[in-house]
């Protein structure tokens, strides 16, 4: 609807983790980095966590593409994990090229998945499970089962790599559970962007989007800092808002005022008025 008054491709603010709009703060770098080292060294497991909106999705999406196009990973994306442990296991053998009906026994699944780890790695190729949303993991039997499957090993090398993704509450889960914990020897916690980040951010979405000037002022950037906290979701919601609002009153620039009535009365204003008197 805006886009042409703004001169855009396409909307830039969207909600969706579409990797070619993923932001690189020094935490998102790390972030990666630690994933691919996990993987490229077959060091069994990692642990990513941060909070909602965070950019954690998007993140995972960019390191699968870096998988898949690396050509050498056979990869299991689970992107909701409530399962039973049998249901999980049934999955990830599907989605590793195993056949999905009712397996009898867990011991006969488990020999499908063994024969996989195999096959694989007879074809010169990796096998990487990714858990996103691993919070959402009710039955403790499942987490069991995830641990069990770093059992898989040849020597000193691991045959597969475990990624766990979830939001803060992950931790705190795990450390009751600490024989899996204890395999996860990798583990990296994003947090929300700091003030420069969150108007870098901004900025290298416009530009994605076909961006050829600057539309937001520096004053419009710190009130979208100060009311999302630097939490991206948060920041797309609000910047998406007063694109459309700022195409609707025929603006050159979104600018402070224009924020200040984007965010009027909401519960953005009312979250932070809270928050900065506590």
């Amino acid at each position: 609807m805006y886009t042409r008054h703004w001169n855009l491709f396409e909307k830039p603010f969207e909600l969706t983790p579409d990797p070619k709009y993923v932001y690189y703060s020094k935490a998102h770098e790390e972030a990666l980095l630690r994933l691919m080292y996990t993987v490229r060294d077959a060091k069994g497991a990692m642990l990513l966590t941060g909070g909602y909106g965070c950019g954690k999705t998007v993140l995972s999406r960019v390191f699968l593409n870096e998988l898949v196009s690396a050509g050498r990973f056979e990869v299991a994306l689970i992107t909701n994990p409530r399962y039973s442990a049998k249901e999980l296991l049934v999955e990830i053998v599907y989605q590793l090229g195993g056949d999905r009906h009712d397996y009898k026994s867990k011991g006969e699944l488990l020999h499908l998945f063994n024969e996989i780890i195999y096959r694989n790695l007879e074809n010169e190729k990796e096998t990487v499970i990714v858990i996103d949303e691993a919070q959402a993991i009710e039955d403790l039997e499942t987490f069991e089962e995830l641990r069990l499957l770093l059992n898989f090993q040849q020597n000193n090398h691991f045959l597969l790599t475990l990624i766990l993704i979830g939001q803060p509450e992950l931790r705190a889960r795990l450390k009751g559970l600490p024989q899996l914990k204890q395999r996860l020897v990798i583990e990296y916690h994003l947090n929300a962007l700091d003030e420069r980040d969150c108007a870098l951010y901004i900025d290298h979405r416009l530009r994605v989007a076909g961006a050829q000037r600057e539309i937001f002022d520096t004053k419009a950037k710190k009130l979208i800092f100060k009311y999302s906290g630097g939490i991206p979701r948060v920041v797309n919601g609000i910047a998406d808002t007063a694109l459309l609002v700022g195409f609707s009153e025929n603006k050159k620039n979104v600018d402070e005022p224009l924020l200040k009535r984007v965010v009027q009365n909401s519960e953005l204003e009312t979250a932070w008025s809270a928050s900065s008197a506590s």
